[in-house]
């Protein structure tokens, strides 16, 4: 059985492609989970400190609600953009026109980083 080459674009473009569109998901799935983590981490430790001192405000969210719920939120908008990128990199092939946008790779490196110098912030102040 002979395989041919799709006359838009080779058989190993479209399936780097699709290589390419799992590992993002991978990624925002990664982003996800350790939001939860983050989120019910900080869930775990307010109850904890409702146990031990046993005041209401110690069940209010905190910072670490926030940026739980905003690192689920990120990996759901990375996993859209991905899809997107996945769709428009298809039909760059298709047309045999394909042009690389670095936009998703920077747009990730930049909110990691910016999670991370909160996260490192963050934690400096809750051990003061």
């Amino acid at each position: 059985m002979e395989i041919r080459s799709s006359p838009q674009g080779s058989n190993s473009d479209h399936l780097a492609n699709e290589r390419t569109f799992l590992a993002w998901i991978r990624t925002s799935l990664g982003l996800m989970a350790f939001g939860f983590v983050v989120v019910k981490f900080a869930l775990f430790l307010k109850q904890f400190a409702f146990v031990l001192q046993g005041s209401a405000s110690a069940t209010q969210p905190g910072h670490s609600f926030v940026i739980g719920i905003s690192l689920v939120g990120f990996g759901v908008l990375m996993g859209v953009l991905a899809f997107f990128k996945y769709l428009t990199t298809k039909r760059q092939l298709d047309g045999k026109r394909y042009r690389n946008s670095p936009l998703l790779p920077v747009l990730l490196t930049a909110a990691v980083f910016l999670i991370g110098i909160l996260l490192v912030v963050y934690l400096v102040q809750s051990t003061r």
